[in-house]
Parts: C-alpha cells; sequence; structure tokens
C-alpha cells in the first residue's frame, strides 16, 4: 500500500493533530474546601505558602539556570564535539589491536530523498508517539527519578522520546547522572520549540550513531549494504531501523547478528500491525536475503575485539566508547593469539576437506587467573559465507561427553566414591521422567563390563557415565556446575539424565574456565579480557583487580579428576598411546566431546599454567561426516595450539592427590562380589596350570554379580546396603543389564563347583622337540628374504611350525620337511631375533630363536612419498586412499611392492603392487586396517632385476 507523507497532523491511522495532542480537557469535578474552624489559622497558613513559594522559586529556577549553564542553543545544536578515538591494546598495552572511530563518516541526506517506510521503521521502532507529543515522555522521566532514588544510582534508560534520544546520543554525553537528565530535558524542550516534527526527524536520521564510524542513515547504508539511503528496500530499512537502540550489540559486523535480524523480523510485523506496510509487503520483506558488506577496518583478533566493545558499552555506553578516547588494555597475548589463528585454519582446512566441518573456534587462558590469552570466535572474521563474525566462543553448543569430568567430580564430592569405584559398562535402559527411555552405548559399541570411573572417564564410557550422574542426582550437579561459573544452565525443567553426555548446552569460554579449575586444586577464577582502562587524559578510570579466585570443588576432588584426565595409560584402550591428547613428557589433562549427530566436537584441555578449548562444527548447526569426533577434528587442532604455545615452557607437574581409604563395601571397594576366577584347560576339562597354553584356556567367575545399587543407597552411599534395592526406579533395568552380561562373560553361579584335577595333558612330556637348521646364529642378510628350515617332532605330531621376527608372524611351515623362503619386507637394518615355534594339535608348543642381522644397502633405495607424508594421519573413514611415491630420479623401477607393519604388533600386510609409470608409482589403498601406528613400506624391482627396498615412513591410522 502506498506510504502517506510526513506530516505533524498526519498518519497512517488516526492520529490526532499535534496542536491537539492532549485532547479536551475534562470538566472539573467541584470540591468543598476543608473547613478551618478559625479565620486567623488560614491567613496564617496562606501566608507560609507564599513565603514558601518566593523562596522556592526563585531558588529552583537559579538551580535549573546554574545546571543548564553551557548548553548549546538550538541554532547551534547540531555542532557536536570532535570525538576522540578509544584504542583497544593488547596485553603490553603497545600494540593497537583496533581504533574505534577515529574518523566519522557523516552524509547528510533529505528527509524528502529517504523512503517512507525507512521513516516509519525508525519512527515504530524508536518512538511511536513522535508526532503526537511536545519531545518529552513524562512516564520515562518519572521512571528514571524513581530508580534514581530506589536504586541510589542513575536509570535504567528506556522511555525517551526520539528527540531524547538525539539530544542524549548527538549532543550530550552519556553519563548516567540525574543531572545530565535535566539537561536532556532542557534541550529537547527548547528543540521542539525551535523546530518542526520533520525537522528533529531529520536531523536524527542524520545524526544518530549506526555504529562503528557509521553516524547517520546514509553513512551506514553505505558501510552496511554498499548503497544510499535512497535505495534501501523494506526489508534493509527495517534492518537499518534496528541498529540505533544497541550500535554495539546489534553491529551486522558483531556476534549478534541473529538478535539483529529477530528484531527486524518483528518491526516489520509492527509496521504492518500499526498499517505503515500491508501484511503481504511485510511478509516478503521477512523473507528477502540481506547481504553486507564485508568489514573493512583494519583489526588484530577481531573476535575478541568485537567481545571487548561489547563490555566497554555495557559498562560506560555507546557514546563514551564511541568519542571518550579511552586507552584499552587487554589481556590478549598477541603471540599466543598468532598460534591459535594458524591452528584453527590449518585444522579447518583438513576437517572441511574430510569431515564437512567449515568452522572452528578456540579460546586460551591463563588456568592461574582466568586472563583471556588469545579468542578465536570462527575460522576467519571476514569469511561471510559461513557467517565468520558469529563468535562461537561465547555461543551455547552441546559439549558431549567433555561435561562428564563435572558430573564425576560432583559425585566423588559425595563421599565413599573413588576413582576405584566400580561401574558397570554394559548397555542399559535408563528410566527418566523428562526424557524417553534413554539407552545410550560406547562409541565403539563395545561393552566392558566391570570398569573403575578412573577406567570410564579416561575412555569416555557412556552408560557408566549416566550411572554417576544417576547417583550424583541432576540437580546437584546442575548447582555444581553453576558454582564452576556455567551460566546457560538454569532451566533445570530441560535436563534429565542425558546432561552428561552433553544434553545442556554451554559456551566455551565457561566450559574451559571451569574445567581449568580442576587444574587449580577447585580454585576457580573468573575469565577476565579487560586488565586497565584510561580516559582521554590518561587518568587510570579502571584496573583490574587480583583475583585470588575462589573454591568450587575440595582440593583432594579436584586433584583425583585432574590426576585420570592426565593419565595417558588409562586412555590408551580407547585413544591409542600416541593420541592428541598427550604432550609427550608433558603433564597436560584434557577431554574430548562429541554429540551425537556430530554437530559439535570438543577438546578442552589444561596444563598447570595454561588451558585451551577447541570447538568444531558448522556455525549453521548442519551435521559433520559421521566419524567427526572430538578426538579426531577437534584434538588435532588443539595439540597443534599447546604444542607451539608451550614450546619453550618449562614442564609443569600437576599436584598428586592423596591416597585414598576404600570402603569395605562391593563396588565402592574396587571389586566385584563375583570376582573368583576359575581357569578351565579346554582339551582336558580340569585346572589349567602354567604349561596351558593361553589358546586353551577358559575363564569362569563364580559368586554373586550384581549392579552397584544393590549394595549402595543413592542417598546414602556410606550408609547401610538398601534393604530393598528394587525399590529405586534404575535397580531393575541394571540388575537385567548386569546379569545379560554375566551370562555372556563366564560368570556362573556359586553353586556350580569346580575341577580339582589340574591339567594333564599340557605337559613337559608332550613338549615338542625342534631343531633349526637354517638360518645359522648370527647370519647376516643383505637381500629381502630369508631361507628357513628345521627338524622337528612330538609325542602328538607336529601341528605346525611358526616363523616370527620379534614376535612378528611371518610364515606358517605344515608339514615336512619344514622348509620355506621367508621375506622380510618392512624391516630397517638392524639386530633381530628370529623365532621358530613347533606346536602339536593341543598347542603343547617349543620355541627356538636365532639371532640374526639385517645390513642392506640403503644408498640403492632412496625414495620420495608424496601421499601419504612421514607422519601424516589418515581418517579411517576416509577411505580409499591413494599411496603415491617417486624413484627419485631414478626411470629403471620397473615394479613395486607396497607392504603396511603395524608398530605395535609388528604383523606385515601386503597392500599390493602399484601401478608405475617411469618413476611415479600409485595405489589405491582400498580399506582401512584398525587404528593404530604403520610402518609404510616399498620394494623397488628395477629393470635390470635387481631389487632394492624404499626408505620408510610411518603413519597413524585414526578413528
Amino acid at each position: 500500500m502506498p506510504i502517506p507523507p510526513l506530516m505533524r497532523t498526519q498518519s497512517p491511522r488516526s492520529w490526532r493533530g499535534y496542536q491537539d495532542h492532549t485532547g479536551a480537557l475534562a470538566p472539573r469535578r467541584a470540591s468543598r474546601a476543608p473547613h478551618l474552624p478559625r479565620r486567623g489559622i488560614k491567613k496564617k497558613l496562606l501566608r507560609a505558602i507564599t513565603i514558601t513559594a518566593l523562596i522556592a522559586l526563585p531558588a529552583a529556577a537559579g538551580a535549573l539556570f546554574w545546571l543548564t549553564r553551557g548548553l548549546p542553543s538550538p541554532t547551534g545544536i547540531i555542532e557536536r564535539p570532535t570525538p576522540v578515538s578509544t584504542k583497544i591494546y593488547d596485553r603490553t598495552g603497545a600494540t593497537v589491536l583496533y581504533e574505534l572511530y577515529a574518523d566519522e563518516k557523516r552524509t547528510p541526506i533529505a528527509l524528502n530523498e529517504i523512503p517512507e517506510y525507512l521513516k516509519w521503521a525508525t519512527i515504530v521502532r524508536e518512538d511511536r508517539n513522535f508526532y503526537n507529543h511536545q519531545g518529552i515522555s513524562i512516564r520515562g522521566i518519572v521512571r528514571s527519578a524513581f530508580r534514581y532514588v530506589v536504586n541510589l544510582g542513575p536509570s535504567g534508560g528506556g522511555g525517551s522520546t526520539l528527540t531524547q534520544q538525539f539530544v542524549k546520543n548527538a549532543v550530550l554525553t552519556n553519563e548516567k547522572t540525574f543531572t545530565r537528565k535535566i539537561k536532556e530535558v532542557v534541550l529537547t524542550w527548547r528543540m521542539e520549540h525551535a523546530f518542526t516534527k520533520d525537522k528533529i526527524l531529520e536531523m536524527y536520521l542524520n545524526e544518530i550513531p549506526y555504529g562503528g564510524s557509521n553516524y547517520g542513515i546514509e553513512a551506514a547504508a553505505k558501510t552496511y549494504l554498499g548503497k544510499s539511503a535512497r535505495d534501501v528496500s523494506l526489508a534493509e530499512a527495517a534492518a537499518l531501523a534496528v541498529i540505533p537502540k544497541a550500535p554495539t550489540y546489534y553491529s551486522p559486523y558483531g556476534t549478534h547478528t541473529k538478535e539483529l535480524f529477530a528484531a527486524q523480523q518483528y518491526l516489520l510485523g509492527q509496521m504492518a500491525e500499526q498499517g505503515y506496510i500491508s501484511n503481504e509487503d511485510a511478509e516478503a520483506a521477512k523473507k528477502e536475503k540481506i547481504a553486507f558488506q564485508p568489514f573493512k577496518d583494519a583489526i588484530t583478533a577481531p573476535h575478541f575485539v568485537m567481545y571487548i566493545r561489547e563490555l566497554l558499552t555495557e559498562r560506560y555506553g555507546e557514546i563514551q566508547v564511541q568519542q571518550g578516547g579511552l586507552k584499552v588494555v587487554t589481556t590478549l597475548d598477541l603471540k599466543l593469539q598468532k598460534i591459535a589463528e594458524e591452528a584453527v585454519t590449518e585444522g579447518v582446512k583438513r576437517n572441511e576437506k574430510d569431515f564437512k566441518a567449515t568452522n572452528a573456534a578456540m579460546v586460551a587462558m591463563n588456568a592461574t587467573n582466568g586472563e583471556i590469552l588469545a579468542m578465536v570466535g570462527s575460522r576467519d572474521y571476514f569469511d561471510t559465507k559461513h557467517d565468520g563474525n558469529f563468535n562461537v566462543v561465547l555461543s551455547p553448543r552441546q559439549p558431549g561427553s567433555s561435561f562428564k569430568p563435572i558430573v564425576y567430580a560432583t559425585l566423588l564430592m559425595r563421599g565413599g566414591y573413588s576413582p576405584d569405584t566400580i561401574l558397570f559398562d554394559v548397555d542399559t535402559v535408563f528410566k527418566t521422567d523428562i526424557e524417553k527411555d534413554y539407552a545410550p552405548h560406547d562409541y565403539d559399541g563395545k561393552e566392558r563390563g566391570p570398569v573403575s570411573i578412573r577406567t570410564a572417564l579416561a575412555g569416555s564410557l557412556n552408560p557408566p557415565a549416566v550411572k554417576a550422574l544417576y547417583l550424583a542426582g541432576v540437580d546437584t550437579v546442575l548447582t555444581q556446575a553453576e558454582k564452576m561459573g556455567y551460566t546457560t544452565l538454569s532451566d533445570r525443567s530441560r535436563f534429565g539424565l542425558s546432561l552428561v553426555l552433553g544434553g545442556g548446552e554451554v559456551k566455551l569460554l565457561e566450559h574451559t574456565a571451569a574445567l581449568s579449575s580442576l587444574g587449580q586444586g577447585g580454585i576457580y577464577h573468573t575469565p577476565i579480557a579487560l586488565l586497565s582502562i584510561q580516559d582521554k587524559d590518561g587518568k587510570t578510570i579502571w584496573k583490574a583487580a587480583q583475583d585470588d579466585g575462589r573454591e568450587v570443588l575440595p582440593e583432594q576432588v579436584a586433584l583425583q579428576v585432574t590426576n585420570i584426565m592426565s593419565d595417558n595409560n588409562a586412555r590408551t584402550f580407547m585413544f591409542g598411546a600416541q593420541s592428541k591428547l598427550q604432550l609427550g613428557d608433558r603433564p597436560v589433562a584434557a577431554k574430548t566431546g562429541t554429540t551425537n549427530d556430530f554437530r559439535d566436537a570438543w577438546t578442552v584441555g589444561f596444563t598447570p599454567s595454561l588451558a585451551a578449548g577447541v570447538w568444531v562444527g558448522n556455525n549453521d548447526f548442519t551435521s559433520m561426516k559421521k566419524g567427526a569426533d572430538g578426538s579426531v577434528v577437534a584434538a588435532h587442532i588443539w595439540n597443534t595450539f599447546m604444542k607451539r604455545a608451550l614450546e619453550k615452557a618449562p614442564i609443569e607437574p600437576f599436584p598428586q592427590p592423596d591416597p585414598v581409604t576404600l570402603p569395605t563395601k562391593p563396588m565402592l571397594n574396587g571389586k566385584v562380589e563375583g570376582d573368583t576366577l576359575i581357569r578351565i584347560d579346554r582339551a582336558s576339562g580340569k585346572l589349567a596350570t602354567n604349561l596351558t597354553p593361553a589358546s586353551f584356556i577358559m575363564e569362569y567367575r563364580t559368586g554373586a554379580v550384581h549392579n552397584i545399587l544393590h549394595y549402595v543407597n543413592k542417598s546414602d552411599p556410606l550408609g547401610p546396603a538398601p534393604a530393598n534395592p528394587a525399590d529405586d526406579p534404575q535397580y531393575k533395568t541394571w540388575e537385567e543389564a548386569v546379569q545379560r552380561w554375566a551370562a555372556a562373560n563366564g560368570f556362573t553361579p556359586s553353586t556350580i563347583t569346580p575341577p580339582i584335577a589340574y591339567d594333564d595333558v599340557h605337559t613337559e612330556t608332550n613338549r615338542p622337540t625342534l631343531t633349526v637348521i637354517s638360518p645359522s646364529e648370527r647370519t647376516t642378510i643383505t637381500g629381502q628374504e630369508v631361507t628357513v628350515a628345521a627338524n622337528a617332532s612330538a609325542p602328538r605330531g607336529i601341528s605346525r611350525i611358526e616363523v616370527s621376527i620379534n614376535n612378528q608372524p611371518l610364515a606358517t611351515l605344515t608339514s615336512a620337511p619344514y622348509a620355506a623362503v621367508v621375506p622380510l619386507h618392512g624391516f630397517d637394518n638392524g639386530n633381530y631375533d628370529l623365532a621358530l615355534t613347533a606346536y602339536d594339535d593341543i598347542d603343547n608348543s617349543r620355541t627356538v630363536t636365532v639371532p640374526i642381522t639385517i645390513a642392506r644397502n640403503a644408498n640403492a633405495s632412496a625414495i620420495e612419498w608424496i601421499k601419504p607424508v612421514q607422519g601424516a594421519s589418515l581418517q579411517a573413514s576416509a577411505f580409499p586412499q591413494a599411496v603415491v611415491l617417486t624413484g627419485k630420479g631414478d626411470a629403471t623401477i620397473a615394479k613395486v611392492d607396497l607392504y603396511l607393519r603395524n608398530l605395535a604388533t609388528n604383523q606385515t600386510i601386503f597392500l599390493g603392487v602399484a601401478n608405475t609409470q617411469g618413476e611415479r608409482s600409485s595405489l589405491i589403498w582400498e580399506e582401512a586396517p584398525k587404528a593404530g601406528r604403520y610402518r609404510l613400506s616399498a620394494v623397488l624391482t628395477h629393470a635390470n632385476g635387481t631389487v632394492t627396498e624404499g626408505t620408510t615412513i610411518d603413519i597413524e591410522i585414526v578413528p
């Protein structure tokens, strides 16, 4: 619908004329004066009132004159003092990260050149009654006065008219005092009597700050949209109209663009409701995609700087921050910031290719005082394609299993529980009131039966963690989390047992600070970003106080959890000994987390002095590729940062927790009641001996096996065992899961009587005899193979002879004569033990070891590995993989055989024959082996028939 021009006496609906804005006066009701018994009293009272008025009125007039002296006249009201730019520095106070508003962008534009819907959007957003009042909101003034009196401080703001806002933002300072409010009212009154409403609106649109160095709607339109205000669309007009209310908060270059668009959508709806635009136009504008111009100002650590701007604006207001000439010294360490940015950039490049993860964020803190040393809110602040200005460090996301340390710490506080406490890692159905039946599984799909809390937390096992949350109590854990600085878990009605696996959103900054308190013995330090602030005259107006922290956990509990998180041996079964969660000889505690839908992946870890947290995912909340686990996509970035940041720092040990005296109760004492182990020989059915081969041993456990609720009352862990444990609502499903697992894993009822006699078929008499014919001891092998020959016999006959080097199987000889030529690919030059083991039909065995030396010509085997390269980490989910190498100028290569050796088991597998063309050879490696470290080798057959072995490389396969 067409928009009518702005006039004082015209509006889209039924506004009354400006001159008649007060309406008709109501007739005054007659009243009687109170009866005074004596005429003299009336005269005295009248005299007193007169005298008081004669004294008070001149005094009030004088006070008003004194308070408003020096205010500009209406004709000079838009002449503003020269602003002084605010500068934000790093922690040294020497390097400027960003200079706020050094040069103002201001391009006046006439009111009649501005689209009508932009004018109406501004009025609806700021002052809907603009054309019907005389510039002053009595209600707002009364509210300000009331707040000033009640709070003994300045008003919280709100309720100002558009004219008042112009005066406050374009003429006066932003000091929050009662005297400034008086000046604002006086100057507003003067303006309303000196200018028309249209002129005031024009001045407002040309003078009001729109964020950054942009003053006026024309400068804002050109900066944010790359066009004149004359040409903005309805959707763009509504977005621009939102900004002046809080230019820093709603900045298109800040971290609250989501809130900006939400306010824009609401404003469009209000414009339609008020009749300024049609519903059809409003809906069309809501669907329009607005493309803001890229941010162009020179800025270092932009996400951190924008965070600082918000902190400053909250403390001092927009005008003081924009024009006050503040010198702001922050906590940022430029060296660590650069390392963090490089680690994130490198990590995202890798993750985007392999896991469709387009973003990552990182924060690093001084663990001893909470100072923020580095902050990378997204992969690239200026990457508009991936919402780069969004700061994930300050935004709630689900933490996955990285929240488990908070749960276990809360449980350990309850008494009786310790890192040795046993919890069953078995697939269990959990009954909840908030959620449906909840049945989490471990990441690898396995069940490990009874495990200690140390093993459960270190290996990030899920069923034990949910049991820990139930035993600790969801409300108790949430209370503890709030004590440790989390601000996003206040709506307790939302959370159930999934909380321990990341069911509640947390901020990366708060999460890192909370976990780092564990390494400080339970002392929490609030994250801080500011060190000092000076005004334009160099006077310090604020300085960070020394933060001694506050205790949020008992010291021993904090040290116990830190000890588990830093125990690389305890997590090796799940993550491997060389995972990205360890820093070699440097003690470090770390925890990963991944959401079930692979939307969020985390790694948070700390040393005694440095804490860092990493998040990986997509800003639009889409899922990453399956397998994008925190230990893979986030730990790599975290490890890269920590290694570089601590490269020259001294190694710091964590304090060790005190020894724990365990209770006598089963489970709490670190033992399962049915722990009596019986080992039976499968061949004889009798008790195994030290000669019984492991391959013929069956293990049984006898005695009762129950879940922890059978022995422990969750309300009183150290008290008597429950008289009726089945009364606990979780007992039935926990017990069913334990009994199912026990039946499938060798636990037998205590009524079964084990055998008394011992194995009599695996004996010394039945062991084979074995003589090695070839090779002889100390043989030096210069080629790619060795000839093996042996004689063997046994009372039960020989079933096979196995050949190995350093426990790596090479060949199996199954019939006489026991001889074969065995390849030795993948072994470097050096001394080895060649072992031959003869077996009978029930694995009675005898082993003979022959020392040998491998010494090949190293100069004849130089090759260059193109893909993969030395030290590469290959994702199992990213297979098939290409293997590419060249012969470094050797065009005589006719054939290349590729081998892979497991460095943990020494087992070698043949990958295949590469496709060779000249110097270059390649092969498609179809299937990934299991996770671990491997050595790749190549055997080269040359045109003249000679065979050499190429230089090897070590790689890692990660899940």
